[in-house]
């Protein structure tokens, strides 16, 4: 299908850290009136995806995937105009990635996925400390706190956010979201998450059930 061809085309882009091309192709997508979202998800999303299991797997290293990064993000900016936006706000996220973890690529991907679902997202960046998530969650009125990370060793750090509401008295007043690359479903279980999200598609999916 070509559309399907589409999405190879810019998840190869990402990959092979071509960044002319990923634009390329994402114009033509967008000539094309193939849903922008979709090509996002299946498209650039996949591509880094399939670069940070070869990071994990040490055939590349940081200085790819932020080449893999610019060739999505140079995809993104066509992409992102085209976005069919939900109109009315649904309510607030914080978003951030927790404490030890500067990797914040799957996070910006989600963030824009939640903003074009409609949802208010306040980005706290990334190497978060867990007290700053509920500081914010607190002060921001969220409904929902997103922790990422893609270290399996600063996964601690969301069962401490979760610690940190349940010692202030405030564990239900907000829905907890984990996830990233060393995260599953079985931990985020573990320490008490409301819900779990693989991609930013996923993340979607279940803000939307849990809010």
């Amino acid at each position: 299908m070509e559309k399907e061809r589409y999405f190879q085309q810019l998840s190869d882009a990402v990959v092979e850290m071509e960044e002319e091309k990923a634009a390329a192709v994402a114009i033509e997508v967008v000539k094309q009136d193939i849903d922008a979202f979709e090509a996002i998800e299946k498209g650039l999303s996949a591509g880094m995806a399939r670069a940070g299991k070869l990071y994990e797997e040490e055939e590349y290293f940081i200085p790819e995937l932020l080449l893999c990064a610019d060739a999505m993000y140079a995809g993104l900016a066509v992409l992102k105009p085209h976005l069919k936006s939900t109109g009315e706000a649904k309510g607030k996220i914080v978003i951030g990635v927790v404490e030890g973890d500067t990797h914040d690529i799957g996070k910006n991907i989600v963030k824009m996925m939640l903003e074009t679902a409609g949802y208010q997202l306040i980005d706290l960046g990334r190497d978060v400390p867990p007290q700053k998530f509920v500081t914010a969650a607190k002060a921001e009125q969220a409904k929902v706190i997103a922790a990422a990370t893609l270290m399996s060793t600063t996964m601690d750090k969301m069962a401490d956010i979760i610690k940190l509401l349940a010692d202030e008295g405030l564990r239900d007043k907000f829905k907890v979201i984990v996830g990233g690359g060393p995260v599953s479903v079985a931990f985020a279980k573990k320490i008490g998450a409301d819900g779990y999200a693989a991609n930013a598609t996923d993340a979607v999916l279940v803000t939307k059930e849990l809010i």
